[in-house]
């Protein structure tokens, strides 16, 4: 892809860009959020028209005009939001799109799942083509996209994210897939922020930043400090800042929390100040403990007690009553309503507390929602911009944006960094560390073990539904979360 360049309404996404990939190898791109990365990459799929430019695929100059023409010549991608169709079969989410008929036009059956197990077995996989989608793990899901992209008998394969809702065992799993699929000749571009991802599983990198092309680098050519300054475009001594705060008197217990095969007998006390880690398995139940705690997912029986008094949360609004927020794992899904500006997501949660007799002071919104939008630095043209054109970075500051203005007493992060950037996450990481300083209580939930371990104050581990041990801060090794987030300890279920 040569100097290629691409504007949308109000700003330019690709200034004269390059990308040289070459065939067979492992390629990632790299940048920050809003560097032009998944832009770049939809121009390449057809989805976009380049402004200027032009892209050379094996050896000859082509100009996609859909993406029916990019995967007819070989080139497939996969996105990071997935979006199968959970109701299907694998073999049907497979061919969807191009099923095989009869010789009479009705659909050939036999021949969709008799196809689908032959590309199981050709690379090895052991999967029921006939098994729905909702039955599967994300980590299976994930893999039969990959399926799925390869069926079109891809040669090139671009890969958004792809490891970032899995954990750490099932990467393990995709990259040996990735290395499989390299041996057999394609060729993969993967988007990540991911720094290990890159040093473990890419042959070159390619940088971009504020849509200009940085540079292009053998891995070997790299280490972690040089590659954050070609991100970034400044020195990072550490990616972790320093918590200097302590920690204050109980906030919030909990005692006894049950809510099905997930979350069993859970019991925890979050202090002031405090950043309190949950870590396990995708699966343990981390995310539905949360849900419940929120209110998202009414619990069964429980205790909640906040600052020494008995709560009752039954919805979403009772919990933020008592001054509980939660920012959810998926900004797409209950983050943001993304079909609505950035002013709306700011101030919708704390509409209600601003109205005088159910009227609203449209102009003091406005300034309200500027103001915090500046204070968290969430870059955006306008106001006015609608929540889904953000960088995800961007997003996942607006969700905070939104729910720091309800002057909440706990705050819940759900995987608060999942695909954004090494510089957003610096700055979400200073904001988490500047409300525990304000005394606020954080329940930490990520699958990212460097954030985990470098964040919190003490760490629990969920494994199959259940507490399975604590972690205070001397003890807070990789080893030890992992060894207690994969297998059911004998330990004393009390109050932590």
């Amino acid at each position: 892809m040569r100097n290629i360049s691409k504007s949308f309404p109000g700003v330019k996404a690709l200034d004269k860009v390059n990308l040289h990939v070459e065939q067979g190898t492992v390629h990632a791109v790299m940048g920050e959020n809003g560097a032009g990365k998944s832009t770049l990459m939809k121009v390449l799929f057809g989805q976009y028209a380049p402004d200027e430019g032009e892209i050379i695929y094996e050896d000859k100059p082509v100009s996609f005009k859909s993406v029916k023409e990019a995967v007819n010549h070989g080139i497939s991608m996969i996105y990071q939001e997935l979006s199968p169709i959970k109701e299907l079969s694998i073999a049907e989410n497979v061919f969807t799109g191009r099923y095989p008929l009869t010789a009479a036009r009705f659909i050939d059956w036999n021949k969709i799942y008799s196809s689908c197990q032959e590309i199981f077995d050709r690379w090895g996989l052991k999967y029921d083509p006939r098994a729905k989608i909702k039955t599967l793990k994300t980590a299976d899901v994930q893999m039969i996209e990959i399926i799925k992209a390869i069926s079109f008998n891809a040669k090139l394969v671009i890969m958004d994210e792809p490891s970032s809702s899995i954990s750490q065992r099932e990467v393990e799993k995709l990259y040996d897939f990735i290395r499989t699929l390299k041996k057999a000749g394609i060729t993969i571009i993967i988007i990540t922020h991911k720094l290990d991802e890159v040093f473990t599983i890419a042959d070159q990198v390619t940088v971009l930043r504020d849509g200009k092309y940085i540079g292009t680098n053998a891995i070997g050519e790299l280490d972690r400090a040089k590659l954050i300054k070609m991100m970034v475009g400044r020195e990072m001594s550490s990616v972790f800042p320093q918590k200097t705060a302590g920690i204050g008197p109980p906030l919030l217990e909990v005692r006894g929390l049950n809510n099905g095969p997930k979350v069993q007998d859970i019991s925890f006390t979050l202090h002031k100040g405090e950043i309190l880690g949950f870590a396990g398995i995708v699966g343990a139940g981390r995310t539905e403990t949360m849900r419940s705690i929120f209110g998202l997912d009414p619990y069964r029986s429980a205790e909640i007690l906040m600052e020494g008094k008995p709560i009752h949360i039954r919805c979403v609004r009772d919990a933020i009553k008592h001054d509980i927020v939660m920012a959810t794992e998926s900004r797409k899904d209950d983050g943001l309503i993304l079909c609505r500006s950035v002013e709306e997501n700011i101030m919708l949660p704390s509409l209600y507390r601003r109205s005088k007799g159910g009227v609203l002071n449209v102009g003091a919104l406005r300034s309200t929602a500027e103001e915090a939008s500046k204070k968290l630095s969430v870059k955006t043209s306008s106001l006015d911009t609608i929540a889904n054109f953000l960088s995800g970075g961007n997003q996942q500051k607006l969700i905070l944006c939104k729910w720091l203005l309800m002057e909440p007493k706990v705050l819940i992060l759900d995987e608060p960094t999942r695909g954004i950037d090494v510089g957003a996450k610096w700055e979400i990481y200073n904001i988490i560390m500047d409300l525990a300083s304000q005394g606020v209580g954080i329940i930490l939930v990520s699958s990212e073990m460097e954030e985990i371990i470098n964040l919190s104050d003490r760490v629990l581990v969920m494994c199959e539904g259940r507490l399975n041990g604590c972690l205070e801060k001397d003890g807070l090794t990789q080893e030890n979360i992992m060894n207690l987030a994969s297998e059911v300890q004998t330990w004393e279920r009390k109050a932590v």
